[in-house]
């Protein structure tokens, strides 16, 4: 079986958004949305240990998503690979799927009346290439490939990591987006 994963890691994001910018960029966003958005989460600490990271978020790309139960008319739907679409056609504009979404991560397109949301760049993906955000990161702190591959990048990754592997709260859709992060322990004054 194959399913598509990213796994971020946060100990090497800086935040610079290229990430955010080049999504826009080559899925054609329109303004005001965003399929992928990098949050600033801290400063948490007194000094002088005080720590910062940042948080990519993007559609969690669930086992179990909410958003395609949803859908009244099948326009959101899993593929074989785990990447969750949206059938522009088949879309009515209902809205549903956005509401259903525990993440926030699906949009209202006004101009077209219907659903968006993070593809994992899937027609990138079907030319063997690799997510735009995954490829633009200066960082290298994107990663995608087969969870279900042993030999992959992000399996190693998430093997590597132990218990530094993090997933955003679980509401029984179990997300797929895994996220590296190394907590430092505070010295205690």
């Amino acid at each position: 079986m194959t399913r598509m994963a990213m796994v971020i890691d946060l100990d090497a994001c800086v935040g610079c958004h290229a990430c955010a910018a080049v999504c826009k960029q080559e899925n054609n966003i329109e303004l005001g949305s965003f399929w992928s958005n990098v949050l600033d989460i801290g400063p948490t600490g007194k000094f002088p240990d005080v720590e910062m990271y940042f948080l990519p978020v993007l559609c969690q790309q669930c086992d179990d998503p909410a958003c395609v139960a949803a859908c009244p008319t099948g326009a959101s739907y899993k593929r074989k690979d785990g990447i969750i679409l949206v059938d522009n056609d088949r879309c009515i504009g209902c809205q549903y799927c956005v509401m259903a979404c525990p993440y926030g991560m699906r949009c209202y397109n006004h101009k077209a009346g219907v659903v968006e949301k993070c593809t994992l760049c899937a027609h990138r993906v079907d030319a063997e290439d690799k997510p735009a955000c995954v490829k633009t990161c200066p960082a290298k702190a994107r990663l995608f490939g087969d969870m279900d591959d042993p030999n992959s990048e992000v399996s190693h990754k998430i093997r590597g990591a132990g218990e530094a592997v993090h997933r955003l709260v679980d509401v029984g859709n179990h997300p797929c987006v895994a996220y590296i992060l190394h907590r430092q322990k505070w010295r205690s004054s």
